[in-house]
């Protein structure tokens, strides 16, 4: 279950949620969730003493996977609740001893049976990727399209893994090759399909997923040429290899009249939801 089939999860109970555009990042009400999980006629007060119950017992302080955000209560106020993202929800599910959660429960053990399975055998999570873009309807084309990309997207990593690179300097350096060559942020791109906590490239289509790989094959080579160490020669790298693709682009435009950047995406279609506010 990625982050969008547990969303879609939790959806069918009545949880307020709200997005946080920054982080991109949903986050539920804890006492809803609560509420729905075990039919509590105080839901409030079942969560304070499971928290009580859990650090006694577990030595475990969940309120530190919470945030307070203002959700609307039921006299129409906004007041600050706890909530949480789906990993801490499912945290939280954990310490919820009851039928309705159970479900929940034996999926996370699936997942974490599943996770041994492709530390030991990664060809498994590969075929696990290929049988979910199958249910979801892609074609064998777009599959093995996404597949080659990103193949090559960890060859990138590797490199950068090897010489020099860290934590949040990943996605930096993803997000200057991507703008290099597509115009647009991530975030924008991201914006523009309608996504939210989405995978983008999931969403992308062949051309994209083309171009991508181009400007990802391209960075990795040119680094490789130079011995590029560090994140600033890194950056030029990134820079150069985005702007290839970005030239590449630019012409395949020009030569068949249609544009590599969409808003298309592999969203099922839904009705209209109302925005909450945080």
């Amino acid at each position: 279950m990625s982050n969008e089939k547990a969303l879609v999860a939790f959806e069918k109970y009545n949880i307020r949620r709200v997005f946080d555009e920054d982080s991109e990042t949903w986050y539920f009400s804890v006492i809803d969730v609560v509420g729905a999980l075990t039919d509590s006629a105080n839901p409030r007060d079942y969560w304070f003493r499971m928290k009580v119950r859990v650090k006694t017992t577990d030595g475990i302080e969940l309120s530190t996977i919470c945030r307070q955000l203002k959700m609307e209560a039921p006299d129409g106020k906004m007041r600050e609740t706890d909530c949480a993202d789906v990993q801490g929800l499912l945290r939280i599910i954990q310490s919820i001893p009851s039928p309705k959660a159970e479900p929940f429960k034996q999926w996370l053990a699936k997942v974490g049976y599943e996770r041994i399975q492709d530390m030991s055998d990664p060809a498994r999570s590969l075929d696990r990727a290929r049988e979910y873009w199958q249910q979801q309807g892609r074609s064998e084309k777009w599959i093995q399209q996404r597949m080659t990309g990103q193949d090559t997207r960890n060859k990138l990593t590797d490199y950068w893994k090897d010489h020099g690179i860290k934590g949040d300097e990943y996605a930096i350096l993803t997000n200057i090759i991507h703008q290099e060559w597509t115009d647009l942020t991530v975030k924008q791109h991201k914006n523009l399909k309608g996504l939210k906590t989405q995978n983008l490239r999931d969403h992308m289509s062949e051309a994209e997923l083309i171009f991508t790989a181009l400007a990802e094959l391209t960075t990795r080579q040119i680094a490789e040429r130079d011995g590029a160490e560090g994140m600033p020669q890194n950056t030029e790298a990134g820079r150069k290899g985005g702007r290839v693709a970005k030239r590449a682009r630019t012409d395949f435009e020009t030569e068949t009249g249609k544009k590599v950047v969409s808003g298309e995406n592999f969203l099922p279609p839904k009705a209209e939801k109302k925005k909450l506010k945080k």
